[in-house]
Parts: C-alpha cells; structure tokens; sequence
C-alpha cells in the first residue's frame, strides 16, 4: 500500500527534560481511516502537530507522500488538513468568508462551486451568510472541518472532531468522515470515545507515555486481544459459585442470577464445552444464554493499564 504518511525515529524533548514523544514509528496507508488512541499527555496532539509542521521534532523523520515535511515544509503541508481541538475562527466573519480565505491562504485559485458543494455536504449551505459567533458549537465543528477541506487536502486530521458534540451530530459527523474516505481521503483522527474509533477506523494505534504501544487492524485487534463472554441466565440464584465450578473464569452477575463465563476466542479448547458438562453434572439449570464479545475499550484499558 502507499503510505500517506511515514514517521520514523520520532523524538520530542522539551528543555525541561520531558519527553513528549519516545523513538515514535508509524505508517499511515493512502485511502485508510486510522484511529490514535492513548491518555490525556499521552503524545497524540504532539505528534499530530509534528506531522503537521506546528512542532519541531528533536530527531526522527517525517514524510507526507514522500515529501520531508521539514525540508520540503510546504509540498508537504499542501496534502494536510487539520481540525484541531480549540474552535479558533474570527468570531464576526461569516461561513463563507472564513472558508473561502482558508482556500486562499494556501496558494488555491478562487473557486466558489468547490465552497459551495463542501458547505452543502457538511449541511453548512444555509448557514453560509452567518457570522461565526451566531453558530452553535457542533455547526464550528463543522465550519472548522470544511476550513480544513477548502484547499482540497489528501489528508485530513481530526484531533478530537466532536468533543462536546451532542450523539445525533456525532453520528452525522461519523457518517461525513466515512463519505471523505469514499472519495479517497486519508483520515486520521484521535478520539476519547472509544466506541469512534470502534465504528470508523480501519487501523488503531495506541500512543502512552510518548511511545506507539501497538498498531493493529481494528477487527484483527479486537480478535486477537479480546476475550468473549458466555452469559447465562439461571433457573435459581446462587450466592457463590459451586466447587465443581471453581476451575472455570466464572463470576455472578444481576444479584447471582447470571453466571459469566470469560474465556479466550484464539484457543481451540476454550473450556465452553467443559463448562456446559459441568454445568450438567452438578444440576445446575439455565434458562437462556448468549455470547458477547469484549470491546474496544476494554482492549484500551487493558493496554494501557498493562503499559
């Protein structure tokens, strides 16, 4: 695949002493979706401006379509858009305008039928007159997108695209970003809602303590790292677990009348039909049970606790 972007060796160390960013390596694919996930000063936004020329790394190499983003700054800076966290627009100026001047600042001819068509896609259109100020906060998360898109970027850089954004505007957002991609857009975007990362993103990275921990295809890591749960609903309460159970990774739920046998989905003898044996030997009846499998976040808080 063509990378998009290619960072290797990547250090960022502040005068005094800390180290935002340790030997970070990382390959984002043209056309992908790629979710960074890690704590608060975990590094995300300090890589992220790296990429983006806003920081100047201490050592390492960054390329965007083969161009050094250092060396070769704006060829480089010319394939990226960034929406940042902090909604920083000329609160008097209007959609149109505030957009319209993004394409102009780089290098882009004037062209109105392009603004137009990326107003109404991000449902912006009736709101081209409109000063900033007057917008609620999801309509400037939008007006800051399409800053981003004027100048017609292969790489767009969500860094937290809806905080503060109720879950009906979240969900049309998610719905725009996934329509970016169908038209060949690289997306990379940091999230703390892990269930984001969890709908959109093709690959995941997870970033703690300025180092990459882990890059893995989002499916690939929820079935490799997560575990899977077999629920079971019983015909009588327990108040503990019996000792013909206590070989298995059980616990009680709902007052003891679920039993929740966790087991690992990448072993062939995972213990579910050892369970459901001793189930029978020791008279245990159940009404009904179902399966669930662990989440993103619960790979999340594992990695990172683990780290």
């Amino acid at each position: 695949m063509t990378a998009a972007i290619s960072v290797q060796n990547l250090q960022k160390r502040y005068d005094n002493g800390f180290h935002a960013l340790d030997d970070v390596s990382l390959s984002v694919n043209k056309g992908e979706i790629f979710a960074l996930l890690g704590p608060n000063g975990a590094g995300k936004t300090t890589l992220i401006g790296a990429v983006c020329g806003i920081v100047r790394p201490t050592a390492g190499r960054i390329e965007v379509f083969g161009h050094d983003n250092i060396n070769d700054y704006r060829a480089a800076r010319r394939h990226i858009g960034l929406v940042p966290q902090e909604l920083t627009t000329d609160a008097f100026e209007s959609v149109w305008n505030t957009v319209s001047f993004s394409r102009g600042l780089f290098g882009k001819k004037r062209d109105d039928a392009y603004i137009e068509t990326l107003l109404k896609k991000l449902s912006l259109w009736d709101k081209k007159d409109t000063q900033i100020r007057m917008l609620s906060g999801g309509m400037k998360r939008r007006v800051m997108i399409a800053k981003a898109l004027s100048h017609e970027p292969d790489i767009l850089f969500l860094d937290e695209p809806t905080a503060g954004v109720d879950v009906e505007l979240r969900k049309s957002m998610w719905a725009q970003v996934r329509a970016l991609r169908e038209t060949g857009v690289t997306i990379i975007l940091t999230t703390h809602y892990l269930e984001e990362a969890e709908e959109m993103a093709d690959r995941i990275g997870v970033i703690n303590k300025g180092k990459i921990i882990l890059v893995e295809e989002k499916n690939t890591l929820i079935r490799k790292m997560g575990k899977k749960e077999l629920v079971l609903e019983l015909q009588e309460p327990m108040t503990a677990i019996p000792a013909a159970l206590q070989g298995f990774n059980l616990h009680l739920a709902q007052e003891g009348a679920v039993l929740v046998f966790t087991y690992d989905v990448t072993r062939t003898e995972n213990g579910v039909t050892a369970l459901f044996d001793a189930l029978k030997a020791a008279g245990i009846h159940y009404r009904d049970f179902s399966t669930r499998q662990s989440s993103l976040e619960d790979i999340f808080v594992g990695l990172v606790g683990d780290a």
